[in-house]
């Protein structure tokens, strides 16, 4: 028993987590500055949430693709390499860029990377662990890569004041490299080969059971309210900069995400742990009803530094549920030879529901206000709540009947 309780930790689930760590410390170093930055290039106030959708989008795209190709190919930690070269290539083309449609082509390039690299590694990393150890080896990873999305924005904090953001971009690039090494040399791929009797990916997709299909689409329903965080460092930015000036209030909003990236480090691993003990479904389903409460939070929030850091805490929290357990979930309910196909099809959802709310809370935000924008999300995250729920019981009730 002791030897199985250690088995997960293995070389593999600790090469993939030291490389997200580094590939989130340089993309996290970017995102955290890129509304101050698109401000500063007279940016409208919509182009960071059509930055943000149309990269989320893409990416999601990719996912599937990925997905698709390395369970046909076999080549899972190949198609990872290219993507985390890409993401690491991204906070350069940013440092170069003199307009904001600029920075929405670095942030598509690098976003795809993601999406190419997301589902091969995760496939990766499932198959690396038995299944009962699922959470806990997600919960590892999702810490890891929060860990370099809290020194990313840490490093930003610390230097921001001192140089020019396009030279703490250059910077960024450092880390972003040193993750493609890491995951080459410390990631060992179980048994990598072609899935036998592989079929187009459309009947592929079909070819998911029913209760997988019901998951994905609680995650899209739960997606469409799900903005990209940036986003919360704008409206944070924003609001603040009439109390504290924009240089200060750019400073406390990467302080504030730097807040939200250290709860989402800490509560990652926990979160797969009591998924693996009291359903993982039940626990992720308890998380969305934490993104209601934060966009409800926002809404009824003055400008102040302490409630944002209170909400931005929430958002942590909820993510850490979110990422943790939906990969865990996945991993569960998709059999191997389709398991990064499987990845790639929740990432979809996921990517689809990002690009939606990102753009609709974009344009609510600009037309109407912030309230518009987080009572949208509150409603859409309401329901991905509801449909969960409902998944679970539809689902569930009928699995346990049929033994």
């Amino acid at each position: 028993m002791e030897n199985n309780n250690k088995g997960w930790l293995n070389s593999t689930v600790w090469g993939v987590s030291l490389t997200s760590f580094l590939s989130d410390f340089g993309h996290e170093t970017v995102t955290v500055l890129l509304p101050s930055f698109l401000t500063s290039l007279g940016a409208p106030a919509y182009a960071l949430g059509l930055i943000e959708g149309l990269s989320d989008g893409l990416s999601s795209f990719a996912k599937l693709l990925s997905g698709y190709y390395s369970d046909k190919l076999g080549k899972r930690k190949e198609l990872s390499i290219i993507g985390y070269i890409a993401t690491g290539i991204f906070p350069a083309i940013v440092a170069l860029a003199s307009s904001w449609p600029a920075v929405l082509l670095g942030r598509v390039f690098g976003w795809i990377g993601r999406g190419v690299r997301g589902p091969p590694r995760d496939a990766i990393l499932a198959k690396s662990v038995e299944e009962n150890d699922l959470g806990k080896a997600f919960g590892v990873h999702r810490t890891g890569d929060t860990l370099g999305a809290i020194a990313g924005p840490a490093l930003a904090f610390v230097l921001v004041s001192y140089i020019g953001m396009r030279d703490v971009f250059w910077l960024a690039v450092i880390p972003g490299m040193l993750a493609v090494i890491v995951f080459m040399v410390a990631v060992k791929e179980k048994n990598p080969a072609p899935a036998k009797g592989h079929v187009n990916i459309v009947t592929s997709l079909k070819g998911f059971t029913p209760r997988f299909k019901g998951f994905l689409s609680a995650v899209l329903l739960f997606g469409v309210s799900d903005f990209s965080h940036t986003m919360l460092i704008l409206f944070a930015v924003t609001t603040l900069t009439p109390t504290l000036g924009f240089v200060q209030a750019t400073a406390m909003g990467v302080l504030l995400y730097g807040v939200r990236n250290v709860v989402y480090a800490a509560a990652c691993y926990p979160f797969g742990a009591l998924g693996d003990r009291f359903g993982r479904k039940e626990v992720l389903a308890f998380g969305y009803a934490l993104a209601v409460l934060m966009f409800v939070g926002f809404i009824l929030a003055p400008p102040n530094v302490i409630v944002y850091g209170l909400l931005f805490a929430i958002a942590g929290a909820y993510i850490a549920a979110e990422d943790t357990l939906e990969g865990a979930v996945c991993g569960q309910m998709v059999e191997e030879p389709r398991r990064a196909l499987g990845f790639g099809a929740m990432a979809t959802m996921n990517g689809v529901g990002d690009f939606i709310s990102s753009f609709v809370v974009g344009v609510l935000w600009s037309a109407f206000g912030f309230a518009y924008g987080f009572a949208f999300a509150a409603l859409a995250g309401a329901a991905g709540v509801i449909a969960l729920i409902l998944t679970n019981k539809k689902y569930d009730v009928g699995a346990n009947t049929q033994g």
